[in-house]
């Protein structure tokens, strides 16, 4: 019974810190909502692999999940971003686009649970990844045009709805025995983004953006003229994917 549960508090600590964050933008502590929300996405990233690690997967799981991660990775970056870049533009405007992210998170999460996908491969980018890039791309609303901001918000609103394929790595594995070292893990990553505040967002924005884009040069890939070859392999693979989908 303990067992079932130990991945489901690493949702319930995502859901809190998405919380606490919102909170923090609300009093002008955007770095520190920012930080959080970086943590919730270790946490996001841990819960379904100790779940998988326990064999407890279970539809109460990834139904909670999906909720929090509307919370951490939908509401807060979007608040954040609002707080942080957003207050002193047109209202309509600035309201319309902080709605239409975490719309669009919720509509990905919805469309993820409910109908399959590509093995190995999400459709659309991911909400944790989405808000990765915006709460820590708040960060730099000193650095960067609200222009450019507005624009960030609403193509990663689109991303998450799009068709475009990014890697799952979520599959990838975690020994059981490393399970009761994961928080002595995530205190230290939390030490580490307390004391290097200003590095680590810059370092897991790199990351997140090179991952965020690279939906959009495979997208680009495709719409370029191919060989004949080239589209009879790629018809291949997509019949391949399709069988193993099926």
């Amino acid at each position: 019974m303990i067992a079932k549960s130990i991945p489901n508090l690493f949702t319930i600590g995502n859901l809190s810190l998405g919380v606490i964050s919102i909170i923090l933008a609300f009093n002008d502590q955007a770095n520190s909502a920012a930080l959080l929300v970086i943590i919730a996405m270790l946490l996001d990233g841990l819960d379904g692999r100790v779940a998988r690690a326990l064999n407890v997967q279970s539809e109460f799981g990834k139904e909670l999940d999906s909720l929090s991660d509307v919370i951490s990775f939908g509401v807060a970056p979007a608040f954040i971003m609002y707080q942080a870049a957003f207050q002193t533009i047109n209202p309509a405007m600035a309201w319309i686009v902080t709605a239409i992210f975490p719309i669009c998170g919720a509509l990905r999460l919805a469309r993820f649970n409910v109908i399959d996908g590509i093995p190995g491969y999400f459709i659309g980018l991911p909400i944790p990844a989405a808000g990765g890039v915006l709460a820590t791309l708040a960060l730099f609303h000193h650095e960067l045009h609200y222009s450019l901001l507005l624009i960030s918000t609403v193509a990663l609103s689109f991303l998450m709805i799009s068709n475009m394929k990014y890697p799952n790595f979520k599959k990838l594995g975690l020994p059981r025995a490393a399970i009761w070292a994961i928080p002595v893990v995530v205190v230290a990553a939390a030490i580490l983004a307390y004391m290097f505040q200003e590095a680590i967002p810059k370092v897991i924005l790199a990351l997140l953006l090179i991952y965020a884009l690279w939906g959009l040069k495979k997208n680009v890939k495709r719409l370029l003229p191919k060989s004949g070859r080239a589209k009879r392999r790629q018809a291949a693979e997509e019949k391949e994917q399709t069988k193993h989908s099926a």
